[in-house]
């Protein structure tokens, strides 16, 4: 998928010497509107945004996110006003690659094809389902490919050897990898130094593949992991419109912020 808009990026930060920003955030927290918001503004730092469907049993999200999966829940975001974001945001930068992040049952209860089709038309360029791992993932992962949206498969410090070459072999524009074993958010438990060193042994088996890094990623460690093609902050970013909710701030211009410094962390 040379060509689509997450490889072209990846192409310029490499160009630029360093990590792609990747940012997450849940569609619909705190309102429909004022995720579109937050979206808009910290598109000016992300190099590619990922938007979370809100879901109710969140088995990987830490509890900064789940905080936010439950007040866009609460607010009655459904499926489909995700995607009305994702269109908004769309025709305000059609060239920012967005990945949408979210659980297979809910795609399944939607209807897989419906699901895709809807994908490809509000113009998602990835997409990440947390609970289908491959090879379960295949038939999947290619209905994507047909309709130019990549597949993003995830890896972890448990995964095999085979199994690593194997999804790197078949993996689309990135491949995410899951530094530790815990839910989002969590502190580092492991050293960058280690998670850099599992890292470089994932990038031997095919150097062109894009590799990133997500989990525990914060201001406080994000420039010691600049080595890795991409970073994911997620929970750091929820956590911020926590507490501009708490303290009656502005979410936007605060969260913007946070994702302003982190950048300035990696160029």
């Amino acid at each position: 998928m040379g060509n689509s808009l997450i490889h072209q990026t990846f192409k310029l930060v490499k160009n630029e010497s360093r990590p792609a920003l990747i940012t997450y955030t849940v569609a619909g927290d705190s309102s429909k509107k004022k995720s579109l918001e937050i979206l808009k503004s910290i598109s000016k730092y992300a190099d590619i945004c990922e938007l979370g469907f809100p879901h109710n049993t969140p088995i990987a999200d830490g509890g900064q996110i789940q905080t936010s999966a439950y007040r866009a829940i609460k607010n009655g975001i459904r499926i489909n006003d995700v995607f009305s974001i994702v269109s908004e945001f769309k025709r305000f930068k059609k060239n920012k690659p967005i990945i949408l992040m979210g659980y297979y049952n809910m795609i399944y209860q939607y209807n897989e094809n419906r699901f895709i089709e809807k994908c490809q038309k509000s113009k998602v360029d990835g997409l990440i389902v947390v609970d289908l791992p491959f090879p379960e993932n295949k038939i999947f992962a290619s209905k994507c490919k047909k309709k130019n949206i990549s597949f993003i498969q995830l890896i972890s410090p448990t995964t095999s050897k085979k199994r690593l070459k194997q999804i790197i072999k078949i993996s689309h524009d990135m491949v995410y990898y899951i530094s530790m074993l815990s839910t989002t958010g969590g502190k580092l438990k492991v050293s960058p130094k280690k998670i850099l060193e599992e890292y470089s042994k994932i990038k031997k088996i095919n150097q062109s593949k894009n590799v990133v890094i997500g989990f525990g990623i914060t201001e406080k460690t994000i420039n010691s992991l600049k080595k890795a093609d991409g970073l994911v902050v997620g929970s750091a970013i929820c956590k911020e419109i926590t507490s501009s909710i708490k303290k009656r701030q502005n979410a936007v211009t605060n969260v913007t912020n946070v994702v302003k410094r982190l950048k300035n962390k990696i160029i």
